[in-house]
């Protein structure tokens, strides 16, 4: 036995083999091994934390907070099981990073997996607003149909078209990424929860759930489905966005065939229930008495029944 090596039966011993034992558990992991390439557990200095992050902190080195990778990782995969399931069950999934690092990544992987996205600033009422906000897609529509037009190139002068290109760009620049969201979200991705502060408030206002990362500055008490980990390095949210889309690409594979759908919804139509209503109505009525002997009742059948209904009962009772 080496100087420095702790004997087996000792306290120190049986907690070094402890330690190795769940590192050996951890580390195999590819994912765990791209979060702790990404340096997705490096938080900020201990000065600019918050309290409420207490609970997903390991410890802090060279007064920096370093984050718990297994709280990562555990935020990871229910944010993942979470949006599976909500995008299987036919709802969508706005992705939300305006910060320079992460407009490229959300905006790449949401394509990716057809989702809607916000890139560039969030504009108020977004969410809570939506009805505004689908006028303005509209007039998006309008413009992209006249810029394609013959009359665009005939019929406006050179400031006009300057001013119509100009909103055009500032509308597709705004809502390019929300263009084809008809509905509201089944749930709200954002990267740095002080950073898209405001989409997280419309959500939590519209009881829409959010899932974020939240780095050691931020409160993870306002997400749903708070994800730790360093908002701020560009390969630590390639890595929570591709795994969000991923999820997205698998909840699109259980999502039922449209046409199957439309199929259901045809054999579970009005037209059935007037046909079952018209024929409760025939049976219900009382049968015609004895020529000569008309009475109240029938009469009053009569009177209510359809026309072609009551002019066939009586010539059958005939």
């Amino acid at each position: 036995m080496r100087k420095d090596e702790k004997p087996r039966g000792s306290p120190e011993g049986l907690f070094e083999s402890a330690l190795a034992r769940e590192r050996r558990c951890c580390l195999p992991s590819p994912l765990v091994q791209d979060l702790l390439d990404a340096g997705i557990h490096f938080g900020h200095r201990c000065s600019r934390w918050n309290p409420k992050m207490a609970p997903y902190i390991f410890s802090k080195r060279n007064s920096i907070h370093i984050i718990d990778i297994r709280e990562t990782l555990r935020g990871l995969l229910r944010a993942k099981k979470f949006i599976a399931r909500a995008v299987a069950s036919g709802g969508d999934i706005l992705f939300v990073g305006t910060k320079r690092q992460a407009r490229e990544i959300v905006q790449r992987h949401a394509e990716r997996c057809q989702m809607h996205y916000v890139v560039e600033r969030w504009l108020g009422g977004t969410l809570t607003n939506f009805r505004t906000i689908r006028s303005r897609l509209q007039r998006l529509e309008e413009l992209e149909a006249l810029v394609a037009s013959p009359q665009w190139e005939t019929g406006y002068s050179k400031k006009m078209k300057a001013t119509l290109s100009r909103e055009l760009q500032k509308i597709r620049r705004n809502l390019g990424g929300i263009r084809r969201m008809n509905r509201l979200p089944a749930a709200v991705v954002a990267v740095d929860q002080r950073k898209e502060i405001n989409a997280i408030r419309e959500a939590r206002a519209l009881g829409i759930p959010t899932i974020c990362l939240v780095d050691t500055d931020s409160d993870p008490t306002l997400v749903t489905i708070p994800i730790p980990g360093n908002d701020d390095a560009m390969r630590g949210i390639e890595v929570v966005i591709r795994e969000l889309a991923d999820a997205v690409e698998e909840g699109l594979k259980g999502r039922p065939e449209p046409a199957e759908t439309g199929e259901a919804r045809d054999a579970g139509g009005t037209v059935p229930a007037r046909r079952s209503r018209r024929r409760i109505t025939v049976e219900s009525a009382p049968e015609a008495p004895a020529a000569g002997a008309p009475s109240a009742e029938s009469t009053a059948v009569e009177s209510v029944a359809t026309p072609g209904v009551a002019g066939e009962t009586p010539a059958q009772a005939d």
